[in-house]
């Protein structure tokens, strides 16, 4: 009862994402999906939280991982493209991501001179290695390169719905899915599309949040279980196509109806339990439902 309608890829951490038709899903995600990460002199991550720049940062990675391309949003800033050969045969650094230190392969000097010059403070990109072996946590346990936490996010268009009725009734704008940085948006099948089907059964993706509840899912030829909800942050307030925060929205209306006890919720997160392609269109066919947290 419910399609993909969009996948987004986002190569780079906390970089712009990509919107693909179809993807193979890894057990650490999307294919390359925060496979890179800008850090700084001392290895710690570079976040929109305090670096809200990188939204600008346009990154594509070729099918095969070998290729990085660093591009501005807007090429008149005079910032070329960059072409960078991808490498994991580079020494290993520590890199520190909240607070826990994992592996990370240093890119070299132009890609660090590059975001230097574009975000106006020293930093580097380095890669997942290949051993990378990160355990994640959650109802369902599971492995991501360098997301906040889970392999996937999933969010569905009826919660943003929601969000901009509430927003209308504030008198504040409307935002746009990518302030949240889904990996997977769902939405309902298309109205005559259901068949005999639909008439027999209840539309859940129409419901807001119906995501919190699906504790197994396949999509495509893959699998997901439920990890946690998505704990929102200052991230959601930067406007994504000017790399700036753009006020107290959603912040501040989601806390008026998604406060949980540990913290504003929007969204869900998935750990991969069978890797395999998804495609935008491919139905979401939910095997186990569970009661909401919170």
């Amino acid at each position: 009862m419910a399609t993909v309608v969009d996948l987004i890829t986002y190569p780079v951490k906390g970089c712009a994402g990509t919107s693909v038709d179809g993807s193979h899903l890894t057990p650490a995600g999307l294919a390359h999906d925060r496979s890179f990460m800008v850090v700084g002199p001392d290895g710690v991550y570079r976040s929109q939280r305090r670096d809200p720049r990188l939204a600008l940062v346009r990154p594509t990675v070729s099918a095969d991982g070998s290729r990085l391309t660093l591009a501005a949003a807007e090429p008149e800033d005079g910032h070329g493209a960059l072409h960078l050969d991808v490498t994991t045969a580079a020494p290993r650094r520590d890199v520190d991501l909240f607070g826990t230190t994992y592996q990370g392969i240093d890119q070299g000097e132009e890609a660090a001179a590059w975001l230097t010059d574009f975000l106006g403070a020293p930093s580097r990109l380095v890669r997942v290695p290949p051993e990378h072996g990160r355990q994640t946590d959650g109802l369902t346990p599971g492995t991501s390169g360098y997301a906040d936490s889970s392999a996937v996010h999933l969010l569905s268009r009826a919660s943003l719905d929601l969000l901009h009725t509430r927003l209308t009734e504030r008198g504040a704008p409307l935002l746009a899915m990518d302030r949240f940085r889904p990996n997977i948006v769902i939405d309902s099948l298309p109205e005559g599309a259901q068949g005999d089907r639909g008439a027999q059964t209840p539309d859940w993706a129409a419901e807001p949040h119906v995501e919190d509840r699906i504790r197994r899912a396949a999509i495509g030829a893959a699998e997901l279980g439920y990890a946690k909800l998505a704990v929102r942050c200052a991230v959601t307030l930067v406007d994504q196509e000017a790399g700036a925060r753009g006020g107290p929205e959603p912040l501040r209306t989601l806390a008026t109806y998604r406060r949980a006890p540990f913290g504003i919720v929007f969204g869900a997160k998935f750990a991969v339990t069978r890797p395999g392609k998804l495609s935008v269109g491919d139905e979401v066919a939910v095997a186990e439902w569970g009661e909401a947290e919170g």
